[in-house]
């Protein structure tokens, strides 16, 4: 019995430090993190323009260099014109930098979109082959549609326009909801 346990106490040690070396050496390279966000407005009301910003941090220990980005995949059919470039390129991000990249789309086509992340590769001096990170994905794009707050600016038009049926609580229910909602369009894409 005690040989068993001496056995099996020394094949948990062993795996325990195999992972551990394996651990280690990741902790002693570069970590990118790619944050993908998105604001669109609507510029007429056949037109929409789509800002698309990425953030690409180095949360490792060592520097990623020939760091590129590659976010490319906006479909043709629903995106008009570019408005900047979809790609850049870094020669270093050092540990704990940050690096930013934006750009513009326009579309005409009233769709719901779903994008993909955008790849990122990047080179370690200490391996022979590219890694590659991918950025978070984003929301489903509503692209020229009425948003939810402009339905609901419009019945609180419509609703301040007939006072006889409203007292002062009602407008200042009506205010706080359109006030709930702006707050929550600017921040629900970050």
């Amino acid at each position: 019995m005690a040989k068993y346990f001496h056995s099996t106490l020394i094949a948990i040690v062993s795996v325990i430090f195999v992972c551990s070396s394996v651990f280690a050496d990741a902790g002693n390279s570069p970590f990118l993190v790619a944050h993908k966000r998105v604001s669109h407005r609507k510029l007429k009301s056949d037109l929409e323009r789509v800002s698309v910003y990425i953030d690409i941090y180095n949360a490792g220990s060592e520097t990623a260099y020939d760091v590129t980005l590659d976010d490319d995949n906006w479909a043709q059919e629903v995106f008009d014109s570019i408005i900047g470039n979809t790609s850049n390129t870094w020669k270093s991000l050092p540990s704990g930098s940050l690096v930013s990249h934006s750009f513009e789309l326009e579309s005409k086509v009233k769709t719901v979109y779903y994008g993909a992340p955008a790849l990122i590769t990047y080179r370690i001096p200490t391996k022979s082959n590219i890694q590659e990170a991918y950025s978070t994905p984003v929301l489903p794009l509503r692209i020229l549609s009425d948003s939810f707050s402009e339905k609901k600016v419009e019945i609180a038009k419509v609703t301040t326009s007939f006072p006889h049926y409203i007292n002062k609580s009602h407008l200042h229910y009506i205010s706080y909801i359109i006030a709930l909602d702006k707050f929550v369009l600017k921040y629900s894409h970050i």
